[in-house]
């Protein structure tokens, strides 16, 4: 992510939120949206034969049962208890704006009638179009209807790679431009026959096979059929599970209008960037007959707040059963939460993040109206002395109300906070929530956050200094020496980016009316001396030398103390696509153009690590899907020794390395820029 943001994207208090694009607007609104992982893989329910009950949307490759067999689900997937209307009904109860469903999952296996294979809903038993009903009972329900639609596809003959353990299922004749001809006709068959589709939520983008510019073409394919349809990141380089990376321009990768966190909430996210967490009820997205781990409707609850309170979407999943109808569990969680949101939707439909870095009791989100504010507190842990202690706010308080009960309550500033007399007892099992009608912004004393791209340096560096209240003035001081700190009050007035060129420490504090208001920040930026070319001639330019290594491992071996199973030239860092239980170390050289500091990134799907001249910079290491790591360095101009290990244990395989001046997007390196002698 862009780390030099500039001080409006910093405030709060106005509309900053890509704002200018108008297609995402509806979907800004909504905040919350409903996730359907259903198609054949219902039928096995997570369970099979000898390898257990712990599978689902994933059981043909986790279970490595062969195409010829799992194509047989496609006789015993009847659903007769599926009710669109039902479906819809559920999701907009629930507060839900909107329905994310699996047209297509990683299986190959269609929900919806297709002119261009056989393997779809209308080859089973049920013989009716889903996508259709459901595409039709939306609007009804006043609920947006949106495809997920895989990319990878283990059933088309033409997709590459076929998994690890296909040893029988070969991969002559395939031919990937012919799978995206492929992919290209269903995409236009899901934006042409069923009216206007809000997102077109894509995934299985992480293989070798599948390059950016692939992405490209599938997203200008996407906006040309329906110029309105929002298009999520992963077309391209994600960055791995925690999809905050990957945007065009960022990375090499290109990632659409918004990016998809999976399975976890960021703890901070830069402003300006739409984003959206999907996340399970239990453990699984499909359904498997066996996962009772669902979270509770208190947590579920507290996560929505949690995720819009960072100007975030909550899309959460449901697995339904092979009839067509949703797990007990699932429905009793939605039931409730719609309950919740009968009396505290407005504060999360509609509103924006929060003005504070953090809230000892719970979360905010606001709206606005004007140039005055609806200040929504999000109260997990209710006060027993019926006092909630509002820290670090100032400004005009009009009046108070708790959500779904009848008249005011008290609010007042003291002494730099709000205090709020509030009723005894939760107004609800889960969140309380509390209104504040605001004149104007509401002001917030938060300490500055000074950052740069990097904390070192070779020739200069723009510091950005901010905080969320424009009523705030910033002040800093640049310092030599630590000591400093203690006895120097910051006195000048900050009102812009400015640079550095030497080692010093910045700190900065919030003033408001001419006092200080919070406490002071500091950071130290540090002028480095580049590390050394090495003194090397002859290279053999775009070669590295790649050893491969066979074996179980959950995080990196020291491979100098293992033979290795065979040893090549490459011209790129990368693995196997379909490597399983098996490591692989490059060597050689990476050329620094000039002498600067350099950013790394390593992507992997197990762990990775990579070196230059022998020193750790990004440690990637562990059992995980794809994550993407960033490092940094000074580099002297030359060429300097690179060292990148790496190992996948089971399932998807994934290596990228890229590198960019400061100040410039990553790239792969190139192959003039990789040496061995």
């Amino acid at each position: 992510m862009i780390q030099l943001l500039t001080t409006a994207l910093l405030i709060m208090g106005t509309q900053t939120f890509n704002s200018q694009d108008s297609r995402l607007d509806w979907w800004r609104d909504a905040r919350f949206g409903m996730f359907i992982h259903w198609g054949l893989y219902a039928v096995p329910a997570g369970a099979w034969e000898e390898k257990g009950t712990g599978h689902a949307e994933w059981i043909r490759t986790t279970a490595q049962i062969p195409l010829e067999t799992y194509d047989k689900f496609i006789d015993e997937f009847n659903p007769v208890n599926f009710n669109a209307d039902q479906w819809c009904e559920m999701a907009s109860d629930a507060g839900m704006g909107y329905i994310v469903i699996t047209s297509k999952h990683h299986d190959g296996f269609c929900l919806f009638e297709s002119q261009h294979t056989d393997f779809d809903i209308m080859s089973t038993p049920f013989k009716r179009d889903i996508m259709k009903e459901l595409a039709d009972a939306a609007p009804r329900h006043e609920v947006k209807m949106c495809w997920y639609h895989s990319i990878m596809d283990w059933h088309h003959p033409d997709y590459l790679p076929r998994r690890g353990w296909e040893k029988d299922r070969s991969s002559e004749g395939a031919d990937m431009d012919r799978f995206r001809k492929y992919l290209h006709a269903q995409v236009t068959e899901l934006l042409s026959n069923y009216g206007p589709i809000g997102v077109m939520w894509f995934d299985g983008e992480w293989e070798a096979t599948w390059k950016g510019e692939y992405g490209k073409e599938l997203y200008k394919l996407c906006r040309t059929l329906q110029p309105e349809v929002i298009v999520n990141n992963r077309l391209g380089a994600r960055g791995g599970m925690s999809g905050l990376t990957g945007m065009e321009g960022y990375a090499g990768g290109y990632g659409g209008d918004y990016m998809t966190p999976e399975q976890e909430i960021p703890d901070a996210v830069d402003k300006g960037i739409d984003w959206e967490t999907c996340m399970t009820m239990n453990d699984r997205w499909g359904y498997n007959a066996v996962d009772k781990n669902f979270k509770s409707t208190t947590d579920l609850l507290q996560k929505l707040s949690d995720i819009v309170s960072k100007n975030g979407n909550f899309l959460l999943n449901v697995g339904p059963k092979v009839d067509g109808t949703f797990p007990e569990e699932s429905i009793q969680r939605l039931s409730e939460i719609g309950d919740w949101m009968d009396i505290n939707g407005e504060a999360i439909h509609g509103t924006f993040g929060s003005p504070f870095s953090e809230l000892p009791w719970g979360r905010a989100t606001q709206k606005f109206h004007g140039d005055d504010t609806t200040l929504y507190l999000h109260v997990f842990d209710w006060p027993e002395d019926q006092k909630l202690h509002v820290p670090n706010l100032s400004g005009t308080i009009k009046s108070a109300r708790v959500l779904g009960q009848k008249g005011n309550i008290n609010a007042e500033v003291k002494d730099g906070e709000v205090v709020i007399d509030v009723p005894s007892g939760k107004p609800n099992d889960h969140i309380g929530v509390i209104a504040l009608e605001v004149i104007g912004r509401p002001i917030v004393f938060e300490v500055p956050e000074i950052s740069a791209q990097t904390q070192q340096f070779v020739h200069d560096a723009t510091v950005t200094i901010g905080v969320r209240s424009p009523e705030l003035e910033i002040r800093y001081a640049i310092l030599n020496e630590p000591s400093e700190s203690n006895v120097l009050v910051p006195n000048l007035r900050y009102t812009s980016p400015f640079e550095i060129d030497g080692t010093c420490i910045v700190v900065a504090q919030s003033f408001y009316q001419g006092k200080p208001v919070s406490k002071s920040s500091l950071k130290k930026f540090e002028k480095v001396t580049p590390k050394q070319a090495a003194n090397i001639t002859n290279v053999i330019k775009g070669t590295l030398d790649m050893k491969v290594f066979e074996g179980e491992w959950d995080e990196l071996p020291n491979f100098n103390l293992l033979q290795p199973s065979s040893s090549k030239s490459v011209d790129k860092i990368t693995s196997k696509p379909e490597a399983e239980s098996q490591g692989r170390q490059f060597m050689g050289y990476v050329q620094a153009n000039q002498s600067n500091m350099y950013v790394f990134s390593l992507t992997s799907d197990d762990g990775s690590r990579l070196y230059i001249d022998d020193v750790l910079i990004i440690d990637n290491d562990g059992l995980h899907g794809p994550i993407q790591k960033e490092g940094a360095v000074a580099l002297a101009k030359g060429w300097h020794p690179i060292r990148v290990e790496w190992f996948n244990k089971t399932g998807g395989a994934a290596l990228q390395v890229q590198m960019g001046e400061i100040g410039h997007p990553l790239q792969e390196i190139s192959t003039n820029d990789i040496a061995t002698r």
